[in-house]
């Protein structure tokens, strides 16, 4: 495998998609940032768990025409196909949750550089009066019911008050005023939770920068979780294992804290302690936006408040934004689902899974396709095993199908094939229910049946496709002859 050390940036990244037949398309027609840009996008690209119609693996747009915004653009669905983030990262589509897992394991640590960067090329400080975030920021609303202007694709870079530690996370984030933003962070959630929660117990602000418009790869290895990725583990480093050298990051201009060097833009402010923002207070739809498995998630009346000090970007800025449901999600939480798992597999079970797809249809998170091979006797029962290493790499997976290795697993035709001809489902269904799994998953919920006792709880699922090793005579897939076409096809 590969690595493209030459892109760095977004715009580099964009450059690299213009050079790609159908993988990027330019629009100077004016377009509302406020649910139509969304709306244009769904039939363009979206793909993922967007409600039909729409577009599988569809190209990338680029928004030159913003209303209200006579100086910005607006990108989105740059990873909204599997194909175009290997294209982005340098390897085979197939490749790329074991790229992103090696990468993982040989981090490179990110650098600070001396200012001023290209993210600071303007700056705007919250003390002027004219300062205000819907001026500023041309963050789209996704659907007409959302809570307001969505930072989908914040790179949000905060440090640990006691330890140091500094990280990057993703968390969904609605401008409510000139000067202020709800961030969601699920209660006992991970990084920037963690850091806000020990912050509110010593009775201080964190800071907090947010970058938008970055190297994908740094998109992409933001969304790794723990286990692979503990507290205190930045995932900078493993983008700068990536692009084979460290991410740049400079200091900001107006709190203690660093930001991505080279984004489009950055905002810097700090979360309060003690304070919770209604999500919808401005909207009062009871709607925040739409979430990874297709539903509009629901108005929070917990998230947190980040006070903003100032925003910073360049000449002529990129707003980068994805569709919460798109393919796009698919692939930056999926890719680091796949790393998750390949890891802890190979160390327990090495060379019995061949490849994991976190599956489209379960938002990068909720599905797992695993590829097992048996070779001895001994491997009958491994390729349950391995399911359940997979539910514990990744603890938010709720569904996982096992296949044989003749088995295409980023095909679903080829995967139902194996369900259809390789499973029973009184033999072949393996429940683990009263698991922890995500909250976002509208049927695990009490009311949907009595044996789930909490939001959030599940039943996981084992769904083993594989051909018993004893059989595998009998499972042969028809042989054809090995030609090669091109010969007929030229005429």
């Amino acid at each position: 495998m590969n690595h493209r050390t030459e892109i760095l940036d977004l715009r580099t990244a964009l450059q690299v998609l213009r050079s790609a037949q159908g993988q990027l398309v330019e629009t100077n027609v004016e377009v509302d940032p406020a649910a139509e840009l969304s709306g244009v996008y769904r039939h363009v690209g979206a793909g993922g768990t967007v409600m039909r119609p729409t577009v599988v693996d569809g190209p990338a747009m680029l928004f030159h025409n913003i209303k209200g915004h006579p100086n910005a653009s607006v990108a989105i669905g740059v990873l909204a196909s599997r194909a175009r983030v290997a294209e982005l990262f340098g390897c085979k589509k197939e490749e790329l949750g074991r790229l992103v897992m090696e990468c993982a394991h040989k981090p490179i640590q990110p650098v600070v550089v001396s200012g001023p960067a290209p993210a600071q090329e303007v700056v705007h400080l919250a003390d002027d009066p004219d300062f205000d975030l819907f001026k500023l920021i041309p963050a789209p609303t996704n659907t007409p019911v959302d809570a307001g202007p969505y930072i989908t694709l914040g790179m949000c870079y905060a440090t640990h008050p006691d330890t140091g530690l500094s990280d990057v996370t993703i968390h969904r984030m609605c401008i409510q005023g000139k000067d202020e933003l709800s961030i969601f962070l699920q209660p006992g959630s991970r990084h920037i939770g963690a850091m806000a929660e020990r912050a509110t117990e010593l009775g201080r602000t964190l800071p907090i920068s947010i970058s938008i418009g970055v190297d994908p790869a740094i998109e992409v290895t933001s969304c790794f979780e723990p286990p692979t990725t503990p507290l205190g583990f930045n995932e900078l480093s493993i983008a700068g294992a990536l692009r084979q050298r460290p991410v740049e990051l400079v200091r900001c201009v107006s709190i203690a804290e660093n930001a991505i060097a080279n984004a489009e833009y950055v905002i810097e402010g700090e979360i309060i302690p003690g304070v919770r923002v209604v999500e919808d207070q401005n909207s009062h739809t009871g709607f925040a936006m739409p979430e990874f498995p297709g539903y509009n998630g629901p108005a929070s009346r917990e998230c947190w408040l980040i006070k903003v000090k100032a925003v910073t970007h360049r000449r002529n800025p990129i707003m980068q934004t994805c569709i919460g449901p798109s393919e796009e999600h698919v692939n930056m939480a999926g890719i680091p689902t796949e790393a998750s798992i390949l890891g802890m597999i190979d160390k327990a079970l090495p060379g019995k899974v061949l490849n994991c797809y976190a599956h489209r249809s379960g938002g990068g998170k909720y599905m797992a396709v695993l590829q097992c091979r048996k070779t001895v006797h001994t491997d009958e029962g491994k390729q349950r095993q391995a399911a359940l290493l997979a539910f514990s790499a990744f603890p938010e997976l709720k569904h996982v199908i096992l296949v044989d290795e003749d088995v295409d697993i980023f095909d679903t035709n080829d995967v139902l094939w194996a369900m259809n001809t390789r499973f029973q489902g009184d033999a072949d269904i393996v429940t683990i229910p009263g698991v922890r799994c995500h909250p976002l998953d509208p049927s695990s919920n009490p009311a949907y049946t009595g044996s789930i006792r909490d939001v959030g709880i599940s039943t996981k699922t084992i769904f083993d496709c594989t051909v018993p090793f004893a059989l595998k005579e009998r499972f042969r897939r028809a042989p054809f002859m090995e030609v090669d076409p091109e010969k007929w096809l030229r005429g």
